[in-house]
C-alpha cells in the first residue's frame, strides 16, 4: 500500500472508531447516573437515552450525505459539529432525563 493509501486508512479507521467511542463511552457512566436524574428511576427512559444517539445518526445518515451532495461537504460537517457542540452543551446541564434524550438525539 502507498503512504496515501495508508494515511486514507487510518483517517477512516479514525472516524469509525472514534464514532464508536462516543456511541458507547456513556453506556456505564449513564447507567448509574441515570438515578440522580429526575425522571431516571424510568428504565425505559434511561434506555431510550442510551440508544438514541446511535437511532439519529441511523436517520440522518442519508439525509446529511444528500445535504452533502448538495451544498458540499464542508458547510454539512461545520453545521453537524455545531449542532454536536450544541448538544454537548445541553447534555452536561441536564437536569432530567427527557434533557438527556435531546441532548444525544
Amino acid at each position: 500500500m502507498s503512504a496515501a493509501e495508508l494515511r486514507a486508512g487510518a483517517s477512516l479507521a479514525g472516524v469509525f472508531g472514534l464514532r464508536m467511542f462516543g456511541l458507547f463511552l456513556i453506556l456505564p457512566v449513564l447507567s448509574v447516573h441515570a438515578s440522580h436524574l429526575a425522571g431516571g428511576d424510568n428504565l425505559a427512559l434511561v434506555g431510550m437515552a442510551l440508544g438514541i444517539y446511535g437511532l439519529a445518526q441511523g436517520f440522518l445518515q442519508i439525509p446529511f450525505g444528500m445535504a452533502s451532495d448538495r451544498w458540499g461537504r464542508k458547510p454539512v460537517l461545520y453545521g453537524g459539529l455545531a449542532v454536536f457542540a450544541l448538544g454537548s452543551f445541553l447534555g452536561v446541564g441536564a437536569t432530567d432525563i427527557w434533557t438527556v434524550i435531546a441532548a444525544r438525539s
